[in-house]
């Protein structure tokens, strides 16, 4: 019966994702707003459908530590330092006053100091799964002022932790409780041995399980980590956002980022999903229904005090005012550590269970309004020309130019040139003792299979310039090409082809530049042997110019008919004649 139960439930949660996120996108609102409407028709406020929405909200929460655990692979520790005065400073000042101005308001409608600040301190925090889903929608995850967007919200999420343990310390005193407190140096050891098995144990564990070959083993591995280092930080008493976040930090240069990457994401959205649907279903909509005006207020409230401070912060950092209230519109929503933070301090007895259901009503009410509001401000202030302005001129460094799928000795000809040349490129290749060879001469290279399109993604194929396929294998090279083309039309492709059919094939296919990998060597081995024979030097070059010049274009005319025997039959009979030609005019 239970499991029934939860079989019903899933299709409830599928279904309410496919209607509402369509619908709501279709209207200009956002995927993130159709999820929270579709989880207030399923909640206790709804149709009733789930009964239990606390339950589906702490499973749900895996969707914000695989976001977390995804943000730590894009942040490599020396990328994470460069960035240190926007977190310290940018995210540390909008915390900062924002939990002021917030404590102070409460401070005034007569709330105790110790919950003032706690409450302050809380809903200055802002959703990292809202924002930065927000942010790529409104395509300005990737500018200047989605990085400082991010460092807004990676301070936030690292203050998590010092605010849980500030609850408990502000908390009344209960007897046996002290019991049960965990020792800060147990989070500090924990935080040290993932960072150690990062260092020397998860390389050599990824490597033994892409060695044997199995995709959704592969798959297995990732969520292994991630749910292993979380869980781990739970039992110490720390966030598993955060151990999520350690983990992926310390695997970002790792060979294995974009694989993980990859296979983590499916997951992460679909988590994500629901725990917005999850978020709607806790909205207590009878408490709205009978004081709409003051919990909307107290929402739109909360929305103006944090945007007009991280206007203010980011006007003084010489930043647009249009994009100054932008961000500050996309960060000014309560964040989903609130509902952590709301539960352990109405079970410490920090917060009577009314203010409790209020301030969680406020939160989901700040979520929901967020997606309208900055669809509105960019209708009546649009600014798209900075936002891409700014990504053209500022390019993030670990951004490739050139993608080269294949890394053998083909690939890495072509890669050690353009690193002699300063071109900053990245490398994918699917062995991985290979790989792990070819690193140590200091070559970007990660493990993937090209064939697969969200791997190329992840590589950076929409801003790339360049891709190389230089891949073993010709219906491989096909496949990419063929997914390239499609995807990214603007693209310059040069391919590897192992011979003259598979020349056509590429060719066919839109491929820029063909070249065959045995062509350069045997025209030159030609070259000499005509030398060795008695040609002079420049006799021999000029041959191999003609010869070259004829076959190219023989194989550009073949391409035109490579499904037709007969054809290329008389093109190559009539080919040899022109050659000959060519030959004794010389």
């Amino acid at each position: 019966m239970e499991e029934s139960h939860l079989m019903q439930n899933a299709l409830f949660y599928l279904a309410a994702g496919v209607i509402a996120v369509p619908l709501f996108r279709k209207l200009g609102l956002g995927a993130i707003l159709g999820y929270l409407a579709a989880g207030v028709v399923l909640g206790p406020s709804g149709i009733g459908a789930v009964s239990d929405p606390l339950h589906v909200l702490h499973f749900a929460e895996l969707g914000v530590i695989m976001l977390l655990f995804l943000i730590g692979l894009e942040l490599a520790p020396d990328k994470l330092w460069r960035m240190r005065g926007q977190i310290g400073l940018t995210g540390g000042s909008q915390l900062l006053f924002s939990a002021l101005l917030i404590s102070l308001v409460l401070l005034l409608l007569s709330v105790p100091t110790a919950t003032a600040i706690i409450l302050g301190l809380t809903l200055g925090l802002s959703s990292t799964a809202f924002a930065i889903q927000l942010m790529a929608e409104q395509k300005v995850l990737a500018s200047p002022l989605g990085r400082k967007g991010f460092a807004i919200l990676l301070l936030q999420d690292l203050a998590v932790i010092p605010l849980l343990l500030l609850v408990e310390f502000l908390a009344p005193v209960a007897d046996g409780n002290s019991s049960e407190i965990i020792p800060w140096w147990f989070g500090a050891l924990a935080v040290f041995a993932v960072l150690v098995a990062g260092r020397f144990l998860m390389n050599p564990f990824l490597k033994m399980i892409a060695t044997a070959g199995s995709r959704e083993t592969m798959t297995a591995a990732a969520l292994l980590i991630v749910l292993s280092v979380a869980l781990l930080m739970q039992a110490v008493g720390l966030s598993m956002g955060l151990g999520a976040f350690v983990a992926g930090i310390v695997l970002a240069n790792s060979s294995f980022r974009h694989q993980l990457e990859t296979d983590i994401e499916p997951f992460k959205g679909l988590l994500l999903g629901l725990f917005f649907i999850a978020v709607g279903m806790t909205m207590n909509l009878q408490l709205l229904l009978e004081e709409p005006l003051l919990l909307v207020g107290f929402a739109l409230l909360l929305m103006a005090v944090k945007t007009l401070v991280i206007t203010v912060i980011l006007r003084l950092q010489k930043t647009s005012a249009k994009q100054s209230v932008q961000l500050g519109l996309m960060l000014s929503q309560g964040g989903e550590f609130a509902f952590v933070v709301v539960a352990l301090a109405g079970t410490l007895g920090m917060l009577e269970q009314g203010l409790a259901e209020q301030v969680v009503l406020v939160v989901g009410l700040s979520m929901a309004l967020t997606s309208p509001l900055v669809s509105l401000q960019q209708r009546f202030w649009p600014n798209p020309e900075e936002n891409e302005r700014d990504y053209d001129t500022e390019r993030d460094e670990a951004e490739p130019e050139v993608i080269i799928a294949g890394f053998g000795r083909f690939g890495q000809i072509v890669g050690r040139l353009l690193t002699a040349s300063g071109v900053p490129f990245t490398a994918l290749d699917k062995d991985a003792s290979h790989i792990e060879f070819v690193k140590r001469f200091g070559n970007r290279i990660f493990f993937g299979d090209a064939t697969r399109m969200d791997l190329l993604q992840s590589a950076g194929i929409e801003h790339a310039r360049l891709l190389v396929l230089a891949v073993d294998d010709p219906d491989e090279a096909l496949s990419i090409a063929t997914m390239a083309k499609e995807s990214c039309p603007r693209l310059k492709i040069i391919a590897r082809a192992h011979n003259r059919m598979h020349s056509y094939q590429l060719i066919a296919l839109g491929v820029d530049d063909v070249l065959r990998e045995t062509f350069g060597s045997s025209l030159e081995a030609a070259s000499m042997s005509l030398m060795h024979l008695g040609y002079t030097e420049g006799q021999a070059l000029e041959r191999m110019k003609i010869f070259r010049r004829h076959d190219e274009e023989m194989v550009e005319e073949a391409a035109k008919h490579k499904d037709d025997v007969d054809k290329l039959l008389a093109l190559s009979h009539a080919g040899k004649e022109e050659l000959e030609r060519l030959f004794s005019q010389d």
